[in-house]
């Protein structure tokens, strides 16, 4: 078993999370959220980024805007809808209390 895969899945698997809690403290651009995530080192690339904010947008868990920039084209904020903000909300207690028994599970006896 290569351990690559499974850090890869791990990461894959709080991805969506990440995203939702990016956007929760305020709009963001595909761009930004890239550099937000690389700066937690979580490194994502934007093939697999804008399927997921798609994705996200069809569950009508974001809304975005086309704001104009003074560096180019115009830029796609992302932001989250109600309905958003209620499943990232439910999404941080199921992270937490996921993590919590994980850490009891995995932490090494004192």
């Amino acid at each position: 078993m290569k351990i690559e895969n499974t850090k890869a899945q791990m990461r894959k698997g709080v991805l969506e999370y990440c995203i939702l809690g990016i956007l929760s403290k305020g709009d963001a651009y595909a761009s930004d959220i890239i550099a937000r995530l690389k700066g937690a080192e979580l490194i994502v690339v934007e093939g697999t980024l804008y399927p997921l904010l798609t994705r996200l947008k069809n569950a009508e868990l974001l809304e975005y805007r086309w704001e104009e920039s003074n560096a180019g084209p115009p830029r796609k904020y992302y932001s989250l809808s109600a309905q958003g903000r209620a499943f990232q909300l439910e999404l941080k207690g199921t992270w937490e209390n996921l993590n919590s028994a994980v850490e009891q599970l995995t932490s090494t006896p004192s």
